[in-house]
């Protein structure tokens, strides 16, 4: 079956948003705003990131260093409503902000959707979720002392697809594809295949 026979059987329609990208588009009326006006989301980097007097040297020959001072930053790194998912605030210290932010983003999609949250528990909805960077893990790993039951699944990349279908209570497929750059591409054809 070719991928355009495979289109007609599976159609795929946007009915929902959420986002969080840099130059403080946190949801679809910011990022469109955004993409109209033709700003860029990069920035200089956030003293609260790193020290960039540490790492940015302009000789690329320099071993350790970057030679850019700029990057795309997501700005509430920080913030995240641990209660209102019912998630313990240590267990939430543990949980990579990628995490946080999908369920915040599935939460607003569904809204934006016109759906209720509520209304699609106990159903055979399909989670899929294109990932792959595990930054947070690294940082965690290197302080053995900070390790506790927590680390493994809140920066394990296979459970971000898993935490939103069991706190969302959705029976479908949950599926977390890393194939590095390409993530956020392949998981539609992932969902197209799915049963």
């Amino acid at each position: 079956m070719s991928l355009e026979q495979e289109d007609r059987r599976f159609p795929l329609a946007i009915v929902g948003m959420g986002c969080r990208f840099p130059g403080g588009a946190l949801d679809a009326e910011s990022f469109w705003r955004l993409l109209a006006e033709g700003r860029s989301g990069l920035r200089e980097v956030p003293p609260d990131r790193w020290n960039l007097d540490r790492y940015f040297h302009p000789d690329r020959s320099i071993a350790q260093t970057m030679i850019s001072k700029w990057g795309g930053f997501v700005d509430g790194l920080d913030q995240f409503d641990a209660a209102f998912w019912g998630i313990s605030p240590r267990e939430a210290m543990r949980m990579d902000p990628q995490q946080r932010w999908l369920l915040e983003v599935a939460w607003e999609a569904i809204e934006d959707s016109g759906a209720s949250p509520r209304a699609l528990r106990g159903s055979g909805t399909g989670v899929f979720v294109g990932i792959a960077g595990h930054d947070f893990a690294g940082l965690q790993i290197p302080n053995m002392e900070a390790v506790d039951a927590y680390t493994n699944s809140g920066s394990t990349l296979s459970i971000a697809s898993n935490r939103i279908s069991y706190l969302f209570d959705l029976q479908g497929p949950s599926l977390s594809v890393d194939t590095a750059c390409s993530s956020a591409l392949m998981w539609g054809r992932s969902a197209a295949s799915a049963p």
